[in-house]
């Protein structure tokens, strides 16, 4: 590294990543990298029998990040971990059909508060002007009342300075065309949800770990909550099925879901994935993204 690189990469804040092995944090710490930060990865002790994982933070190590083991479960390690750094970015997963970790990231604003260190906070998106999101049952409530606890847990850290990321859809829904339980787009048949014709913002994951990265040190940012919402990404399903349409060369079969039915459906469900399809119902049938 030349002595100019290196001063530049002095003046750009130092980020810690947590679940950077995960589907977005991967791509946030390429991104990081790319970007000259000096660059940390949080990993547990456990995941040594994960050799996916293991295989990807030695080709992180190889790029130049430093990897810090650390755990939710031990409070030390992660005051350790966060005051090497001036920005923490979680990404560690809220994927309901996976698993669920939104209440870890409470024990990591409490070790940025023991730390007293870190300037920024970046935690993951919370769900669209959450006073707009209407509950569905006690379900979603329960699930959006913790995102909102977590925020309003962080901002009593006086110090600290935030940046909420609002990423809006990732790029997942609109490959498999607003198909719930799907990842691949069908040639045959598609399931319009409603009218089809609400408006969402589809936005690729590679895209929004480059604009976070670029946002840490953008003071413009910081207690503001960061929307990314590219003007041509702006589409309905309808939209999203007509370029798939283009793209092979054939019109697919189309049936209607109302939104009647659509609840009918997630009843049936268990709790991680009515979770999941409420994200669907607002989206898709009540157009909230469009609507902030």
């Amino acid at each position: 590294m030349s002595e100019r690189e290196r001063g530049q990469m002095e003046m750009k804040s130092k980020v810690l990543i947590t679940g950077g092995t995960g589907y977005l944090g991967k791509r946030l710490v390429k991104a990081s990298l790319g970007q000259g930060h000096e660059t940390y990865v949080l990993y547990r002790p456990e995941i040594g029998v994960d050799i996916e994982k293991v295989q990807m933070l030695l080709s992180f190590k190889k790029q130049g990040a430093h990897l810090v083991q650390g755990s939710f479960n031990d409070r030390q390690s992660l005051v350790n971990a966060v005051r090497l750094v001036d920005v923490v970015i979680c990404a560690i997963s809220g994927v309901h059909i996976r698993s669920h970790q939104i209440l870890l990231q409470l024990k990591l604003v409490d070790a940025i508060k023991e730390a007293g260190n870190v300037k920024v906070l970046c935690p993951p998106s919370l769900a669209p002007t959450l006073q707009k999101w209407r509950t569905l049952w006690n379900l979603d409530g329960l699930h959006l009342t913790i995102k909102w606890w977590l925020g309003k847990r962080s901002k009593k850290l006086e110090f600290l300075l935030h940046m909420f990321l609002q990423t809006a859809l990732l790029d997942t829904f609109s490959e498999a065309l607003c198909q719930p339980g799907h990842i691949i787009p069908s040639r045959e048949h598609v399931s319009i949800l409603g009218s089809g014709e609400e408006k969402a913002i589809y936005v690729d994951e590679d895209d929004i770990a480059t604009y976070t990265i670029m946002a840490v040190d953008d003071p413009r940012t910081l207690n503001k909550t960061l929307y990314i919402m590219p003007p041509r990404n702006i589409l309905s399903q309808r939209d999203v099925v007509q370029i798939w349409e283009k793209l092979i060369g054939k019109e697919l079969r189309k049936s209607s879901i109302s939104s009647e039915e659509f609840l009918a459906s997630m009843r049936e469900q268990d709790y991680a994935e009515q979770v999941g399809l409420t994200h669907y119902y607002h989206v898709c049938f009540e157009g909230c993204l469009t609507k902030i």
